[in-house]
């Protein structure tokens, strides 16, 4: 595993940053059990946010967290101000509502780096890093950034807090894979995946900017589970998700090459996959969901593993 440190975390970070989404109390062994055996692969960063499960994943990870007497060696990323049905929750209450929300719920006197889930451009950045910073002061959190924002605003955003005295994000959560959306799975999300997206790359390559990309492997599209001939057999949430994001012809290419180079390096598909988006000019971590440990294990290989400028060309263009 490669590790990394980051401006108000004093732990190190590793590069694969494993998901909650799935912890539920209703298989709390089984989840505790799977913590633990990605930590014991050298997952130390795991990411997780106020509005999943409505709370239960935070309070599981929480759990896992405090029962192992690993709070100072954990690093945990959460997100809150995400929208609801009822308005867009991107104000200083909201952030310091989800907050203290989330402390609760892990049963914790921080979090190590703190994401707002959503933007809403209509909002003047400048309240949004005065509390951010208001947080960070009191220790309720040690560093903080952004989900699903355009590089624009975060650049707004920083130049508010040089102008103030204040401290500017620290980190990014964008969509980043060798699978370009089609459309985003979920309302106002933002990607940097594709030809469209290299202005914002680039900007965020100047500047070296943490990247916390998730779907890095695009939903489980990498997987081979899905087919050109299968495509309407698939009736699970995240499933059809993955169909409408990610199935496209384009894509469909870019799996077959998957496979390919993975045949010539004695690897698979979602390997390789990974090892393109952690092969790239940016300072990367890698968002996953593994739901075994087995799965942890495949992706945490992958890490190592290099590839060329030419290979990386090939997997994304076939040049």
């Amino acid at each position: 595993m490669q590790y990394t440190t980051m401006p108000g975390i004093d732990k190190p970070v590793s590069r694969i940053v494993q998901g909650t989404i799935m912890l539920n109390f209703a298989e709390l062994d089984e989840n505790l059990a799977l913590l633990d055996a990605v930590w014991a692969h050298g997952c130390t960063a795991f990411d997780t946010a106020h509005i999943y499960r409505l709370g239960e994943c935070e309070r599981v990870l929480g759990r896992w967290i405090n029962s192992r007497g690993l709070r100072d060696q954990v690093v945990v990323i959460g997100k809150g101000a995400h929208h609801n049905e009822d308005r867009r929750r991107v104000t200083p209450f909201d952030i310091t509502a989800d907050l203290f929300d989330s402390l609760a719920r892990q049963q914790t006197d921080y979090i190590d780096l703190y994401l707002l889930h959503r933007d809403d451009p209509s909002v003047p950045v400048g309240p949004l890093i005065e509390v951010l910073n208001e947080h960070l002061a009191a220790g309720r959190i040690r560093a903080f950034g952004s989900s699903n924002w355009r590089h624009e605003r975060i650049e707004a955003a920083n130049a508010y807090a040089e102008a103030h005295g204040l401290i500017s994000f620290a980190a990014h959560s964008p969509h980043f894979s060798l699978a370009v959306q089609q459309q985003p799975p979920w309302p106002d999300c933002v990607s940097i995946a594709g030809p469209e997206q290299q202005i914002a790359r680039d900007w965020y390559a100047h500047r070296q900017i943490p990247l916390f990309v998730w779907s890095s492997l695009a939903g489980g599209f990498f997987s081979g589970r899905f087919r050109r001939d299968n495509l309407d057999s698939f009736t699970s949430y995240y499933d059809q998700l993955c169909v409408q994001s990610y199935c496209t012809e384009d894509n469909f290419q870019r799996l077959e090459r998957a496979n390919i180079l993975a045949e010539a390096k004695q690897l698979s598909a979602p390997q390789v996959a990974l090892a393109y988006v952690l092969n790239q000019p940016l300072n990367i971590f890698a968002l996953v969901g593994c739901r075994t440990e087995a799965e942890f294990q495949e992706v945490a290989e992958a890490a190592e593993m290099g590839l060329s400028a030419a290979e990386v060309a090939y997997l994304f263009n076939g040049e």
